[in-house]
């Protein structure tokens, strides 16, 4: 397991509180918990959101990299 950053969008920071935090994973999957963890109101969220790993579009159980960069991205509404 390595310390990620993560990045957190619209209504993604609202239920966080924070824009971006460091977490500690290994996968995809393991930082969706540790995000839960620290931030249970993110639940609804996450289940929702897209992510990205260092700019490019991940989902499952993607492996992170270490001092990588994971942006969650709930869907934007607007036009």
């Amino acid at each position: 397991m390595h310390e990620v950053t993560v990045r957190y969008w619209a209504a993604a920071q609202a239920a966080a509180g924070t824009h971006e935090e460091r977490l500690t994973a290994a996968d995809l999957g393991q930082l969706r918990d540790a995000a839960l963890h620290a931030h249970p109101g993110l639940e609804s969220v996450l289940r929702m959101s897209s992510f990205l790993l260092d700019g490019r579009r991940v989902d499952g159980s993607a492996a992170l990299p270490a001092d990588s960069i994971v942006e969650v991205l709930p869907p934007f509404a607007g036009g």
